[in-house]
């Protein structure tokens, strides 16, 4: 079952930068064609990752803050942020064995585990 939490600049601070465990950021758009190609392998991580990673999911029209905050500037956008730093970004679309390469070679460089 996916644990993908959806979020807005409302919540933005408390569900990422406020996290317990390290967070992956999906900024998408329902115009973009990339994101729904991005999509399922985001829900398949969080499903994966579920107990060591935190997986939200932000659309990026109504919420300028938070892709101001974390330099969204094309998407599907992924920002992998433990604490309040971003450790790892990517633009563009990613097959999901390249988004579990960056996620395992952050989880596992991370002084958190």
């Amino acid at each position: 079952m996916s644990k993908v939490v959806i979020i807005s600049d409302a919540n933005f601070e408390q569900e990422v930068f406020q996290a317990e465990t390290p967070v992956l950021a999906y900024f998408w758009a329902t115009w973009c064609g990339p994101c729904r190609l991005v999509a399922p392998s985001v829900e398949k991580i969080s499903e994966q990752y579920g107990d060591r990673l935190k997986v939200v999911k932000m659309e990026i029209d109504p919420n300028p803050n938070a892709v101001k905050r974390c330099q969204v500037e094309g998407v599907p956008a992924l920002r992998l942020i433990q604490g309040d730093q971003i450790v790892k970004s990517h633009e563009g679309a990613i097959t999901k064995a390249a988004l579990i390469e960056m996620i395992d070679e952050c989880l596992n460089a991370s002084p958190l585990n």
